[in-house]
């Protein structure tokens, strides 16, 4: 049986005229102008920050934090594509025409070419960045250029290599893993960069003529792989591309109705989707939803090394007002609370479990709050820790004021599991900019508006004195104090849904 293929030019002329037949005349246009002014106008406001970021007066980055950041962000570049496919199609496409009778390979070339601009564009501010941090200013432009030229052309490799783990098999996954260990190596490399007193790195940069025959090799090898991958591009399986097109749709839909749950749901469903559980035995005095927190934090142990790992990163900040160091071990309290607080959303979507075991919407919270707690107290505590080692904070038991924060993480991590839907209906707000929907910004402070219980600590680092024991113990009540409010205000002993935050 003979399979007939046919053209795909026309089919897309065909959509296209049908889609178009409901538009505006002129929105098209509209829409191209009104992100061409957009971009002009966030740009002239922010030129200034942007060019400190890529491109400094003066170098400040050291040989081995320079060395460091090569990793760090071309493996979050690797992942990302991993991430996002990288070969995706948009779900009408991937509906109608993937399984339709035309060329697969002039299906996704359209696609390839997109997704080898962006990663060459990323490349490219990556290794801009880079040269701008570490690099003499006695560089010149074309060794700049060729140097940010090379950079683009690594991030089409990467691509390239993403596109093969795409359509391959295990090996991706394993690969996957290396990054990831390159990419601890350099966020430990630039750790200890900053705990150091390193000097800003010196010369020994490569003229022009010796980059030019490297990155022109380099791209004769990326241009010989990019035509053997668009020669193999049908050979990328369905479900694969199927999958990309479910992650780039949710996307869209989260962006345009301004809806995270769309995502994060997305995220929790396809990871435990590809996950083999056992059953593990806990001791029968333990709380049954403490059980159960537990259980979820065992089945995630890699995100609990990788929270490890994280504790060292308000280090960077040294250098920073302590304001921000501040901050930053707050955002970190909470994000280590919500490594086990998935369980308390599905128990505010769906309270079943919670009647099945007669446990009330107080009795619920309140055990949901104790791993969140222990895991916030923990990582506070080790952070802090850490920077007084280091000798970036003053005398004093910054160990203990980090245990202290562990309620402090836990109210928060629960307030924002329990978080709905966005309230679109709320009242906009005009500003000079344009209107403003209330909404999305109500539903991103819920949960981070907790972390204000946190205070006493935040001051008690900005101020950058010896820490007291006075001190701990005041931030000790006032998250005991919070927490306890918060189990009062928002739970009941006679009903089960958790519906109020």
């Amino acid at each position: 049986m003979s399979t007939v293929t046919v053209p795909l030019a026309p089919i897309r002329r065909w959509i296209g005229r049908r889609q178009s037949a409901h538009r505006e005349r002129g929105a098209t246009a509209g829409n191209i102008y009104f992100a061409l002014l957009f971009v002009a106008i966030v740009g002239g406001m922010v030129h200034k920050q942007l060019a400190v970021v890529f491109w400094p007066s003066a170098p400040n980055a050291s040989g081995l934090a320079a060395a460091s950041l090569i990793p760090v962000l071309f493996g979050l570049l690797y992942l990302a594509l991993r991430r996002f496919g990288p070969l995706a199609l948009s779900r009408p496409a991937a509906s109608w025409l993937l399984p339709a009778p035309v060329s697969r390979r002039r299906l996704l070339l359209p696609s390839l070419r997109l997704a080898a601009i962006v990663a060459a564009v990323v490349g490219a501010l990556f290794g801009l960045a880079i040269v701008g941090h570490a690099a003499p200013r006695t560089l010149g432009g074309r060794e700049v250029a060729l140097l940010g030229t090379g950079a683009a052309l690594i991030g089409i490799a990467l691509l390239l290599v993403a596109l093969a783990a795409q359509a391959g098999g295990r090996w991706g996954d394993r690969l996957d893993a290396v990054i990831s260990l390159l990419l601890a190596a350099g966020l430990a490399g630039l750790v200890t960069d900053a705990s150091a007193t390193g000097s800003v790195a010196a010369g020994g940069w490569p003229s022009a003529t010796t980059l030019l025959p490297l990155v022109g090799t380099l791209a004769l090898v990326v241009g010989l792989l990019f035509a053997w991958s668009v020669r193999g591009l049908a050979r990328t399986p369905n479900e694969r591309i199927l999958e990309a097109a479910k992650t780039a749709g949710t996307l869209f839909d989260s962006a345009f109705g301004v809806e995270p749950s769309f995502l994060t749901d997305m995220i929790e469903r396809r990871y435990w989707a590809r996950r083999h559980l056992r059953s593990v035995r806990f001791p029968a005095r333990l709380p049954v939803l403490v059980t159960q927190d537990l259980l979820l934090v065992a089945r995630r142990r890699r995100r609990l090394l990788w929270l490890a790992l994280a504790a060292a990163l308000p280090v960077l900040l040294a250098a920073a007002p302590a304001a921000l160091v501040g901050i930053a071990i707050l955002l970190g309290t909470l994000m280590a609370a919500t490594t086990s607080a998935g369980n308390a959303k599905t128990d505010a979507g769906n309270p079943v479990l919670l009647r099945l075991l007669g446990l009330t919407s107080r009795q619920a919270v309140l055990q949901r709050m104790w791993v969140p707690g222990v895991l916030a107290a923990l990582w506070s505590a080790a952070s802090l820790g850490l920077l007084s080692a280091l000798g970036d904070l003053p005398t004093g038991p910054w160990w203990a004021l980090g245990l202290t924060l562990g309620p402090v993480g836990a109210v928060a991590a629960i307030r924002r599991a329990r978080v709905g839907f966005v309230r679109n209906e709320l009242l906009p707000l005009d500003t000079p900019m344009g209107t403003v929907s209330t909404g999305p910004l109500v539903n991103a402070a819920i949960g981070p508006d907790a972390l204000l219980l946190g205070l006493p600590a935040l001051v008690a680092i900005a101020q950058h004195h010896p820490l007291s024991w006075t001190s701990v113990v005041v931030q000790a009540v006032v998250g005991g104090v919070g927490a306890r409010a918060y189990l009062a205000g928002t739970t009941a002993t006679d009903r089960v849904e958790l519906s109020s935050r």
